[in-house]
């Protein structure tokens, strides 16, 4: 028998017996997820504080059943996240580390719910419960997932090493995240991230993110007059700090719907001819995307689609803005503040430092004598992507084509989120593994996660500990 018959032979088996596997306990996972989904475990509100310490605590008390030596509970200065730690037996293997979070967002029976959004119910192939998707049901997968690996390959370790943590802040924000990451950098040092808190295109087209924007945003405050006065005795003599946030926020875009900020494009990662290729083979409906948009028609920065705007180019948006009498009727003053406020979405080879620097000194050359401002930034969030040909990646989408048994896409998210501190901290690259497809509801009432996907979620991560250790050792 020659040695490519040898292989098919040996992978055919070892599908069988992550399969079967995941049967034999598959009553018994779904008993444990409905267990942990009934913690209502929301970190936003403060009479739910102690449900959050206990939803860490008893994730901790599983992963130690689950068989990984180490699993702790770790303080932060708001709720508390959950490592894990399963050595393996091969020094020489990759590092992984596994990220989630097991907050949720509120959720109550009169907000829309057809249930007991904290009392699991199974229906017609769906779990119904606040977390099944985002994210108890995507972290929990990777439990049944690494006793699958160790079932259908003998070990009685993981072939990585491998850790988790999951966080406790996530849906709040994830406010003590990268200083509990910083402190604990040694201990999360990894050759590779995954991150389970995010989806597929559909549940008929498997695919893998690739990376998410980052996101800096600010407010800046406009002052005039040192109090409302009169339009018609000083209106058309002095500066009006509501005229000029118009003007300034009329000046944010080009008419090619580029950002007119000078060097905010400095460093931004172009998409090759292989990435757009790859985003066309989607199965994109844009009439179907503008009703879930709410909107009448797209638009953008010219010469780009729709996919690759909100996933692979910068932005710019106006979030907010006022200045002036509000109220009914009319009241000619020259108001004495105005108000903007600005979000930027960032692609890989962008810097949030060097972006708020450009806004800066774009809104100091903008403004007319006379107008004051003050610029706030809070917090900004660093770009991810991995390239497709990262030998990581490639293993997320052989375990993921594996387990579907059809060919993978990719995607990444228009959004922004804590895996990038992961990235910037660790200095590993950041992969995303996740089943939720965007029927399910997050944040809404009625959240739910597809029990087939989530059992292929299972399966994705029986495979891909093998396949890391075979095909990488952790080289950049």
């Amino acid at each position: 028998m020659s040695q490519s018959v040898d292989s098919a032979v040996s992978a055919v088996r070892a599908v069988r017996a992550v399969r079967a596997h995941i049967e034999r306990h598959r009553a018994a996972f779904l008993a444990d997820l409905a267990a942990w989904l009934r913690i209502p475990s929301v970190s936003a509100l403060p009479e739910h504080a102690a449900d959050v310490r206990r939803s860490a605590d008893w994730l901790a008390a599983h992963l130690k059943e689950t068989g990984f030596p180490t699993a702790e509970v770790w303080e932060t200065p708001g709720a508390p996240a959950v490592f894990a730690e399963w050595p393996s037996d091969d020094p020489g293997a990759p590092t992984v580390l596994v990220y989630g979070h097991h907050d949720v967002q509120p959720a109550a029976r009169e907000d829309g719910w057809d249930t007991e959004p904290f009392e699991p119910v199974e229906r017609d192939g769906r779990l119904y419960a606040r977390g099944a998707a985002d994210d108890k049901g995507q972290v929990f997968f990777h439990t049944l997932g690494v006793r699958a690996h160790l079932a259908a390959t003998g070990r009685t370790s993981p072939a990585v090493h491998l850790k988790m943590l999951v966080e406790g802040e996530e849906e709040s924000g994830s406010p003590h995240f990268r200083a509990l990451v910083e402190r604990h950098a040694d201990r999360l040092a990894a050759d590779a991230v995954i991150v389970s808190d995010t989806g597929m295109w559909s549940a008929d087209t498997p695919t893998v993110c690739t990376g998410m924007r980052g996101l800096a945003e600010c407010e800046i405050r406009l002052y005039g007059p040192d109090e409302d006065i009169h339009s018609g005795s000083f209106g058309g003599a002095v500066p009006n700090p509501a005229t000029a946030a118009a003007r300034l926020v009329a000046a944010l875009h080009d008419e090619h719907g580029r950002v007119a900020i000078p060097g905010f494009y400095d460093g931004v990662a172009e998409l090759s001819d292989r990435e757009r290729a790859l985003f066309a083979e989607l199965p994109f409906d844009e009439r179907q995307w503008l009703r879930t948009a709410r909107s009448h028609a797209t638009h953008g920065e010219a010469g780009y689609t729709t996919l690759e705007r909100i996933w692979a180019r910068p932005t710019a948006e106006v979030n907010g803005i006022g200045g002036g009498y509000q109220g009914p009727g009319s009241k000619t003053v020259v108001p004495a503040t105005a108000l903007v406020k600005l979000s930027f979405r960032l692609v890989a080879g962008q810097d949030p430092d060097h972006v708020e620097k450009a806004v800066r000194a774009w809104a100091a050359d903008r403004l007319p004598a006379g107008i004051r401002h003050e610029i706030t930034f809070g917090a900004a969030t660093r770009p991810c992507l991995t390239p497709l040909d990262h030998p990581a990646l490639q293993s997320v989408v052989r375990a993921m084509g594996r387990a579907f048994g059809k060919p993978v896409l990719f995607t990444r998210e228009g959004g922004s989120g804590p895996a990038a501190d992961l990235q910037d901290v660790l200095g590993a690259p950041v992969l995303f593994l996740g089943i939720s497809v965007p029927s399910d509801g997050w944040h809404a009432p009625n959240e739910k996660v597809e029990l087939d996907l989530l059992f292929k979620g299972v399966e994705t991560a029986a495979y891909l500990w093998g396949d890391l250790a075979e095909h990488w050792r952790g080289t950049p």
